[in-house]
């Protein structure tokens, strides 16, 4: 028998650290084993450590040591020594960045293999990093034989890729519908409601600058019916909840905290409404809402130059608004409030949308041919 394909998958971080990046990472180490490939994964540590190799769900996992982080990077000299040992054997290596210290991996490690890149997102916040980082960047996207990218908007609204637009490949990211539909329905919102008869808006996602759910809560001081349930933790929860409080949001605003899977998966079937208002290109796609398109939901969502508006598409799965107007999203949200039927059409389009177009088992297969 001959040897299985063999690949090497790359991000900084691992389940169960909590991301979407960190799930794709996850869904790539266990289901690409599927279609043929032995697939091992090196990650970093979080925070400071010694190496750990164990298997999680049956992947063959390594998370280097690590020195504490830096603009969000993993210091690591033992991922360096680790990613040119595991790369030895590869046919393919698949990176997901941005990460900066793959890209300096893979320039001392001497491979010469297949490499394949995730463009996940531009680097948008740390203009310092930056600096340091773009020889590096340069130098993977010019090595890498194929660039992966979730939807047209991440090529066309980046800083950096068009001059790479010939290497670029749009491989979506997936789901697994019945997995989703699978979970036992609860009232979970409706039985937080302050009043039963309210339309239910639902967020799920970090409390940080970008997400803008500030936004979110200044639009809300101006929608009729409605209440909005948050789910998630962040720098800005005290802030966004003393913000609600000042401003006599507190009943109609639902702070949730973290939810673990199955809650939030109750959330998102419970809810009437999803909206994810993100502001600038840091949210490159929103994972999140193919999560509450599966179970039927409207998204409204931001025109930002990313993914974000390419996954649920205006007039079609949703509504889209520009970023940063509490204005536009107070009335997408009490349009969609108002008219169940509008309602019923979209989240039917929506569900249809995440089965068909975005669905996993199909996606990771592409993803398997590609890298052969």
């Amino acid at each position: 028998m001959g040897k299985r394909f063999e690949v090497l998958e790359v991000n900084k971080a691992y389940y169960p650290h909590i991301g979407g990046i960190e799930s794709l990472v996850r869904q790539y180490s266990e289901e690409l084993g599927q279609f043929g490939a032995e697939v091992r994964t090196l990650v970093c540590r979080e925070g400071r450590g010694a190496t750990v190799h164990e298997r999680v769900n049956g992947v063959e996992l390594t998370r280097a040591s690590s020195l504490g982080t830096y603009f969000s990077c993993p210091l690591s000299l033992s991922f360096v020594y680790l990613f040119r040992k595991m790369a030895r054997s590869a046919d393919a290596v698949h990176i997901n960045v941005p990460f900066p210290l793959a890209d300096a991996a893979l320039l001392v490690s001497g491979y010469r293999g297949k490499v394949a890149v995730s463009w996940h997102s531009d680097v948008v916040k740390q203009k310092k990093l930056m600096l340091f980082y773009r020889p590096f960047m340069m130098y993977l996207l010019r090595r890498a034989d194929i660039i992966f990218v979730a939807t047209q908007g991440h090529i066309d609204g980046s800083d950096v890729l068009p001059q790479f637009r010939e290497k670029c490949r749009i491989l979506p990211y997936g789901i697994d519908p019945e997995q989703y539909l699978a979970i036992e329905r609860k009232p979970f919102l409706t039985e937080k409601l302050t009043d039963r008869s309210a339309v239910k808006v639902f967020f799920t996602g970090r409390l940080v600058y970008y997400k803008g759910v500030d936004v979110l809560l200044r639009a809300f001081r101006n929608v009729r019916g409605c209440e909005l349930f948050i789910a998630g933790t962040g720098q800005l929860e005290e802030s966004l909840r003393r913000y609600a409080d000042t401003h006599g949001l507190s009943e109609r605003v639902h702070f949730l905290g973290f939810l673990p899977d199955d809650e939030l998966r109750q959330a998102y079937a419970d809810c009437d409404i999803f909206v994810l208002p993100s502001v600038v290109k840091s949210e490159a796609f929103g994972i999140v809402q193919l999560e509450a398109m599966v179970y039927g939901k409207p998204v409204i969502n931001t025109s930002l130059p990313s993914g974000v508006p390419h996954v649920s598409l205006h007039g079609v799965t949703g509504l889209t608004v520009p970023p940063s107007s509490p204005k536009a999203l107070a009335a997408a949200i009490n349009r969609l409030a108002e008219d169940k039927p509008l309602r019923d059409k979209l989240g039917k389009n929506a569900a249809y949308r995440a089965a068909h177009d975005f669905n996993e088992k199909d996606i990771i297969k592409r993803l398997y041919e590609a890298l052969l």
